[in-house]
């Protein structure tokens, strides 16, 4: 008996990414991104996102229905993200999965955004071991967490305590004077860097605090550290070594993120990982993990770039989770969830 063919529908933040997906088998991932309206403005505006994914969402339904050679009528059951994100966003994507849940008469899954980071990678590297940590690190998520099961064991180790990683690069990335999204820039600026230039702090990493803050991350401090180093050559005037900079600064986030899942997985006896989220696009990060975890003996699973960003993929693997696990639909007057916890793979009516 074929497995259910589920719809995955992604709104978070500024892409409307929509999937199909039959049990581990991806057939279909369209996404629209709103990317280049929101860049002149340095930074995500909420109206934009949302007015772009009302306009978006139904060709980019119809575009994956097209390249998957299936109909709605086929779908068995649809997911859709429910949190966490931006209130707008995330309403016109599940307005949209309700009137289509109601259209087809087939179950709805609001589900989480942040786990859908980890399960999307079993679309592409099979199924899960029994146990493994997931790290997902994106513009507005740092978390580490002990999976058992994607769908129903889940626990959250730590989390960032401030900004996120992929907003620190974004904010160093304002400081260097590079364009929106910093983070991409930021990566490439630091190959042409030395990472061993600046001294730039590890945050939690001191005995004091790795005994309060075992798994939790803070980059805060560290983008203030960039900012006054930068600030010291301009006042001296003196060129800012970007690049420099740039490398320092990517080893210093990379470096924390790196040792503290390898200290989670000594620490529970795991011996694998899975990085998510699209600062795991990061190729500082890819090539530290590998070369430490290879050291450790862990093993690393890393989807492709295009997979890391939001997508309806992610969507649509966590959904066919939830079916396989057998848990119950959402109800349809679910609400969205902006500050979705960890430990809620469905969000609550």
């Amino acid at each position: 008996m074929a497995q259910p063919l589920v719809l995955g529908i992604e709104t978070s933040c500024d892409e409307t990414g929509i999937a199909l997906v039959r049990g581990l088998d991806l057939l279909t991932d369209v996404t629209a991104s709103s990317m280049d309206d929101h860049a002149r403005f340095g930074g995500i505006v909420p109206e934009v996102a949302s007015r772009a994914h009302l306009e978006s969402f139904v060709p980019t339904l119809d575009a994956a229905l097209e390249r998957a050679e299936v109909s709605l009528a086929d779908v068995d059951a649809i997911a859709v993200t429910a949190g966490p994100g931006l209130v707008g966003s995330l309403t016109v994507g599940v307005s949209a999965a309700k009137a289509l849940a109601i259209a087809i008469d087939r179950p709805l899954y609001g589900v989480n955004h942040v786990l859908g980071h980890v399960a999307v990678d079993a679309l592409v590297h099979g199924a899960f071991p029994e146990e493994f940590l997931g790290l997902v690190v994106s513009g507005g998520h740092s978390s580490l967490l002990l999976v058992r099961d994607i769908a129903t064991d889940v626990t959250e180790l730590g989390q960032t305590l401030d900004d996120a990683a992929g907003e620190a690069f974004d904010k160093v990335g304002r400081l260097l004077g590079l364009p929106y999204p910093g983070g991409p820039h930021v990566d490439r600026l630091s190959k042409a860097g030395d990472r061993s230039a600046i001294a730039f702090p590890r945050g939690l990493s001191r005995a004091k605090d790795l005994a309060r803050h075992p798994y939790d991350f803070s980059f805060s401090g560290l983008k203030t550290a960039v900012a006054r180093v930068v600030e010291g050559y301009e006042d001296a005037g003196r060129e800012v070594p970007a690049a420099d900079i740039a490398a320092s600064f990517s080893e210093a986030v990379a470096d924390v993120l790196v040792t503290k899942t390898l200290n989670g997985c000594a620490e529970h006896g795991v011996s694998t990982v899975v990085i998510g989220g699209g600062f795991s696009a990061n190729s500082r990060l890819r090539d530290l993990a590998a070369e430490r975890f290879d050291e450790a003996g862990i093993t690393l699973r890393i989807p492709p770039i295009r997979y890391c960003t939001d997508n309806g993929a992610m969507i649509a693997a966590l959904g066919s989770a939830v079916l396989a696990a057998g848990l119950p639909a959402s109800t349809l007057d679910i609400t969205i969830d902006s500050g979705m916890p960890l430990t809620d793979v469905l969000a609550h009516a």
